[in-house]
């Protein structure tokens, strides 16, 4: 096929799904596959992915979209660890923005024992994303994937930015989008550790948590949890990519490829609803990290503590190393106030850290 001819096809594929049309799994990869691989003009690129992501993509689509990340743009971390391995992570781009909680949320479940593999990127939407708070903290984010591997195996902990094991596509794609794509959807269900077998992933609506729930029961993750945090008094559509401290959370669970939905809040974990104002973010990266040092050095016993708390409580649960929720935000608060939190970054640091 001449280039041309590839250029008119992917446009007509465009106008099909701004119409309303839908892709198969396997036509939906290979639409992926030529944005991710640069094939495309970046003019059809965008229109395709705003195309998508307006219209609504089907699970088919998201599954086709995953495969297409997964085989041409994922670099792999393996580890000799057996057992769980969890990531938590969100997909950004929800309303409610608070300071950065799937990063301490990670370090406080590796010290109650968990390996996680935490994954993450730069800011799309909103203030700072997982690799701008870890680049303050010190983390080599061009540092070879081969010491984020050593890290896990020997600490328990890595920290898996997008920049690194997303090889070209994601990459490229991130520096200059500031609109949600499907990106946002499928790039948090990545696998750069293939050990990775439970997940915390929290979305930026509802039915996109049904979503995301759906495709990793087609991809085969055996346990996850995502949720969808409200704020009391608030409208519900602007909602948080967390577990919520500051009104209910909607949670979609997958269990043994069974899914079951339900409500729970602060009071679940044994900890208190409070103004949303205390978890907030703050108006730069910096001041977020800021935020989250004064947990991990001593603010053990504030609403903010509390917050990653219960979001650490939700991985130690979906993992089994916690029988429930309550039982996962006592271990989490034992954790943080232990300072085995904040060891964790100082391990993390150690091998991952800029020299």
């Amino acid at each position: 096929m001449s280039d041309e001819s590839r250029l008119r096809e992917f446009g007509r594929m465009i106008c099909s799904v701004a119409a309303g049309d839908y892709l198969s799994r396997e036509s939906a990869m290979e639409a992926y596959r030529q944005v991710i691989l640069n094939e495309q003009p970046e003019l059809q690129q965008g229109a395709f992915l705003m195309a998508h992501i307006a219209r609504g993509p089907s699970i088919p689509e998201l599954s086709g979209a995953w495969d297409a990340l997964d085989r041409y743009d994922t670099a792999k971390i393996h580890t000799r660890l057996t057992g769980p391995v969890c990531d938590i992570v969100g997909t950004g781009s929800d309303a409610m923005k608070t300071v950065n909680c799937s990063t301490p949320a990670a370090l406080i479940a590796a010290a109650a024992g968990l390996p996680v593999a935490k994954k993450g990127a730069r800011l799309v939407t909103g203030v700072s994303g997982a690799s701008d708070i870890m680049e303050i903290f010190g983390i080599d984010l061009g540092a070879p994937l081969s010491r984020a591997e050593q890290c896990l195996e020997r600490y328990g902990i890595c920290y898996l930015p997008g920049e690194a094991f997303l090889e070209s596509g994601w990459a490229r794609l991130i520096q200059s989008m500031r609109f949600t794509s499907a990106f946002n959807i499928i790039g948090p269900l990545t696998r750069p550790c293939e050990q990775n077998n439970c997940i915390v992933i929290g979305a930026y609506g509802p039915t996109i948590c049904d979503q995301l729930i759906a495709v990793l029961r087609e991809i085969g993750m055996p346990a996850a949890l995502a949720p969808y945090g409200i704020v009391e008094g608030e409208d519900p559509k602007r909602g948080m990519d967390e577990f919520s401290t500051a009104g209910p959370t909607r949670v979609v669970e997958l269990k043994n490829g069974e899914i079951e939905t339900y409500e729970v809040t602060a009071e679940d974990f044994g900890a208190r609803t409070g103004d949303f104002g205390a978890i907030a973010s703050h108006a730069t990266a910096r001041d977020n990290a800021r935020a989250i040092l004064r947990v991990l050095e001593g603010e053990y016993d504030t609403p903010l503590a509390d917050f990653f708390c219960v979001n650490a409580a939700a991985a130690l649960y979906v993992s089994g190393f916690a029988k429930d929720y309550r039982q996962g935000f006592h271990a989490a608060k034992e954790a943080l106030s232990s300072g085995k939190a904040r060891e964790k970054l100082r391990q993390l640091k150690e091998i991952q850290g800029k020299s």
